[in-house]
């Protein structure tokens, strides 16, 4: 499997794994020593600290779920690949994108042997401040892949390994 589908299958697990509210499988496609930031800012290091804190969270709320679209890959060198993804969440319940939780999703995934990794994931707010244009742009975007059926809707930008 070339890398970068394989970083877009990897990507599908998480959310799956987010939208099913299962810890155990959400820190399973994570590096032992991986990185998270989270929406609010909070911080969780390791896997074994990302399964217990999404664990406590699952366990005490309901949250959302995810839809995504892919926007670029990059592959850093032969175990290095980048991925960006825009996010949108839908409340238990409901059947619409909830715009305040719009976020960018940045991925670090490392070759570790035949696995690839999640290293790091940054969750950004896409609030942008004073452009409401763009939240209703990135919010009609998200319905739409929604709309469509699919979890992760992919056809990223692709950039070469840096030399």
């Amino acid at each position: 499997m070339k890398v970068s589908s394989a970083a877009i299958a990897t990507y599908r697990r998480l959310l799956e794994a987010w939208n099913r509210r299962d810890a155990n499988a959400f820190a399973s496609l994570f590096a032992a020593d991986a990185h998270v930031v989270g929406f609010d800012g909070s911080q969780m290091d390791g896997r074994d600290t990302i399964q217990s804190e999404l664990g406590a969270i699952f366990a005490h709320h309901q949250t959302a779920a995810y839809v995504a679209k892919v926007r670029e890959i990059s592959q850093l060198d032969p175990k290095v690949t980048v991925l960006r993804a825009v996010v949108g969440m839908v409340p238990p319940g409901k059947d619409e994108i909830k715009p305040d939780v719009n976020a960018i999703q940045s991925l670090v995934f490392v070759q570790t042997g035949e696995r690839l990794e999640i290293a790091f994931l940054q969750n950004t707010p896409a609030a942008f401040h004073g452009r409401p244009q763009l939240v209703e742009q990135l919010t009609v975007e998200l319905a739409d892949v929604l709309r469509s059926g699919v979890l992760v809707a992919a056809n990223p930008v692709r950039t070469p390994p840096h030399e």
